[in-house]
Order: C-alpha cells, then sequence, then structure tokens
C-alpha cells in the first residue's frame, strides 16, 4: 500500500535516492539509534563472530557495517542505490566491497554469503518479492536473512520516513510503502526462506533518552526485526 493512503503531514515527497543524497551528509546525527540497535542487539539466533561472509544490502553511510564489524563479522559487502551515502560508508572502512545498485537486484554471485542484512530500508520498496528473492538467491543453504525495518504501524499512524533540509529545516518524506507481516510472509515463503525469528521494538523510557522528542509515542510498537533462512 502507498504511504499516500495515509499520510498526515503532506510533506513534499521525493525518491528513496533523491532523499537519501540529500539526507546523507548527516544522516547518522539525525536517524533515531533505537529504531535497529535495540533489535540486532536482542536477536540470539545468529552467530555473529561465525559469520564468514556478509552483504549489507541497503547498507547507507554503513551504521549496520559498523555494528556488524564490532560483533565479529570480519568480511562484508555493501550495496546501496545513492552514491553520496555509499561515500559515507566507504571511509568507515569496515566494508571489502561496496557496489551502487539496486537492492532486489545486485551484481553480487549467487549461492554465497552466509549472511545477508536489509536495515531500514525495507519501506521504500513498492513491492517486497523482488528484494527477498534477492536475498535467497544470495544466501549458502542455511544462511540468514535479517530484514529490520519501520513498523507499519507508525506508517499507518501518517509518520513517515522523513528529513529536514539544512538549508531551510524544510520537512522532506522519502517515498515510502506500507507492508503489512503478512506480506513479509508470503514473499518470504515465495522465495523459500523459513522464519526463525521475529521481535519488535516498543518505545519505552529508555528509548526515549537517545529521541526525546519521541515521547508522544511512548509504548508504540517503532521498528520490528525478521530472521529468515534459507532452507539445506
Amino acid at each position: 500500500m502507498d504511504f499516500s493512503l495515509f499520510d498526515r503531514r503532506r510533506y513534499p515527497v521525493i525518491s528513496a535516492k533523491a532523499g537519501y543524497a540529500e539526507w546523507a551528509h548527516n544522516y547518522e546525527d539525525t536517524v533515531a539509534v533505537g529504531l535497529d540497535r535495540p533489535l540486532l542487539d536482542s536477536l540470539k539466533c545468529i552467530k555473529w563472530s561465525e559469520v564468514r561472509l556478509a552483504v549489507d544490502l541497503a547498507c547507507g553511510t554503513g551504521r549496520t557495517g559498523t555494528w556488524l564489524r564490532d560483533h565479529g563479522v570480519t568480511t562484508i559487502h555493501g550495496v546501496d542505490l545513492t552514491p553520496q551515502m555509499l561515500e559515507q560508508a566507504a571511509a568507515k572502512q569496515v566494508y571489502e566491497r561496496l557496489h551502487t545498485g539496486d537492492v532486489a537486484n545486485t551484481p553480487l554471485s549467487s549461492s554465497t554469503y552466509d549472511l545477508c542484512m536489509l536495515v531500514l530500508a525495507d519501506e521504500h520498496l513498492a513491492q517486497l518479492g523482488p528484494v527477498y528473492r534477492e536475498a535467497s538467491r544470495l544466501l549458502i543453504p542455511g544462511g540468514n536473512f535479517v530484514l529490520i525495518g519501520y513498523h507499519p504501524f507508525f506508517l499507518m499512524q501518517g509518520l513517515p520516513t522523513h528529513y529536514h533540509r539544512t538549508s531551510d529545516q524544510e520537512a522532506v518524506t522519502i517515498q515510502s510503502y506500507v507492508h503489512l507481516f503478512s506480506d513479509h510472509f508470503n514473499a518470504a515463503q515465495n522465495a523459500g526462506l523459513n522464519v526463525v525469528e521475529f521481535r519488535e521494538c516498543v518505545i519505552d523510557e529508555e528509548w526515549l533518552t537517545t529521541k526525546p522528542k519521541w515521547r508522544d509515542f511512548l509504548n508504540w510498537p517503532v521498528s520490528f526485526a525478521l530472521v529468515w533462512t534459507k532452507p539445506f
């Protein structure tokens, strides 16, 4: 479903490529760390230090790659649509290789990766099927696909992924889509992936210490993590 069905704020809307190109320079200063870090820290089914090779789809500025390296993943490849975000990622020196391209149609080799990540990007994909099929193609049998996303509840309350332009502080929405959890399940099932872990992050007092302006959303589910495995 297109986010416009739920949009209450009516900010100007631009494409993901254009939006993240403009946001890249201060993305890490403004994105809420509570969206993904608590979920990454909570996952139990993956032994990060045993991952031989990982691919970070929609790697952005390299936040996820840095987390992976800090948790024992030593070889990481990254893919992102936006060159400006990849410049930030390259500066962190945590990726062995970086590629500019579509996360649902990468130039990477099939059956190569132990781990595939997609963090805070699925809401910008009009359809989930292609990225799930791509993750399945990239993974070795027994490999895991970790998807962390902005909670559909938040989007359906009319609160989009957005940023403020530095020139005039105008708020801009990055084009988004609402995917229900059943959409994820069906896309994964069609791609031959099985769910092994599912978690949701709810805004609590600890969460608000990093983003106090979000207090109006106390007790709302803000993000989620799904972990899938490719059967042997």
